[in-house]
Order: structure tokens, then sequence, then C-alpha cells
């Protein structure tokens, strides 16, 4: 027995994945539910689920399957009228459209320090990056070399999500290019006039440049982490 959220929830995801094959978002979920916040949102997910209607699809963003059909759940409060019904002949299997993985490729431009600059590579490969990992933008990807912003948890071999940027404010991670031909990953802080890049590692001192040497590229939007 669901309630009449429940069943109005199920019904509404399962319109949306024949319309488009693409589970709706949270959002749109609790709009079209009048709900006030996410959480309620969540709350009937884990209702449908447990009662075996939906399940989510393990590595992917925001992907629900519907595997039993909103008709055979009888919302609560629903008015029942005893009739004899028609012999109709058995309906086909249900099979519900796969939920589109949400994942955006984005170029991966090579390797940025986190440690003295170097020289910021370019290349034609992309990485896959599940779409919630990025917000609105345009964004690409750098490894990270080198260990200077470890104590923002940034790790040698980190794949840096950048959204694409020319501006930033003090203490943001930014991925500066230097003199035009070097790029660093760092804190960004203006001082007496000059730009310092600041490290995240007391073994590394702050780096100090001039506004011209200095062009902001990108600011730190995500990390993902490769373990082997």
């Amino acid at each position: 027995m669901l309630t009449r959220k429940q069943h109005e929830l199920l019904t509404f995801i399962q319109n949306r994945l024949e319309e488009s094959g693409i589970s709706p978002s949270f959002e749109e979920m609790k709009d079209a539910l009048d709900l006030k916040s996410k959480s309620g949102v969540h709350r009937l997910i884990s209702a449908l689920e447990e009662r075996g209607f939906i399940r989510r699809l393990p590595n992917r963003a925001r992907a629900l399957e519907v595997i039993r059909e909103p008709e055979t759940a009888s919302p609560r409060g629903a008015a029942r009228v005893a009739t004899k019904p028609a012999p109709t002949p058995p309906p086909p299997p249900f099979v519900a459209p796969e939920a589109a993985n949400d994942v955006i490729e984005i170029p991966l431009h090579g390797r940025i320090a986190a440690g003295a600059p170097i020289e910021a590579l370019e290349g034609s490969a992309t990485l896959p990056v599940p779409a919630a990992l990025l917000g609105p933008g345009e964004h690409y990807a750098l490894e990270v070399s080198g260990d200077s912003m470890v104590d923002a948890g940034i790790l040698d071999g980190d794949l840096a999500l950048i959204r694409r940027t020319e501006v930033a404010r003090d203490g943001e991670i930014v991925v500066a290019l230097v003199r035009g031909e070097e790029a660093t990953l760092k804190y960004l802080r203006r001082e007496k006039g000059m730009i310092r890049l600041d490290p995240a590692n007391a073994a590394y001192d702050p780096q100090f440049y001039t506004p011209n040497d200095v062009q902001v590229q990108g600011k730190l939007a995500g990390l993902l982490r490769r373990y082997h």
C-alpha cells in the first residue's frame, strides 16, 4: 500500500523515464510534488525502494529504475469500487527504459604542478565525469603533479576539475598561468600590489608575482581520485 505522495512520485518518475530515458532530478521531483525540501523526496525514494517499486542504479548520478509499474500501486485513500473486471488479455511484460548515466566528457589537459610551476600541457584527451560533480559553466580537467597542496586534500595524481574563468576572489584555489607558459594550482591572494600564490604545505614557500605575470585560467570545482 502506497501513500498518495509515494504513488505520485512513482508515476512522475515512470513518465519521465518513458519520455526521455533520464531520471528526474531531486529538484524536479520536489517541485512536481510541491514539497518544501529535498529531504522529503529522499524519504519517498527510500520508501519506494524498500517496497520494491524502484531501485537506484550503482555508480550512476541520480539514476533510478522503476521495477514495478505505478498502476500496480494503489494510493492511500483512493476510492475502491467493486466491479467485475472484464476479461482482458494479459499485458506484455513491463520493461523500464534504462536510466541515463549522467556523465559529461570534459577535456583533459595534461598535468599541472602543485609545487613549483611547470609547463601547462594541452591535449586532445577527454575525461568522463559525473554531472553531479560539476556546476554551471565550462569545465576541464588537469592531473595534479606534486605535493604542495596536500593540506588542502589535493594529492599527487589527483584529477582536478576546473571551472574555466579569468576572475577569482582571494583565498580561492585557482589554475594560475605564470608568465604565459607555466601553470600551477595554488591559493590566490593579493598583497601590496602583488599576486601571491600560496601552497597548502608548510614545506613550500609562497610565490610572488606582479599582476601582469599571472593570469587566472580557472577555479577548482572538484577532485577525482583513482585508487590502485
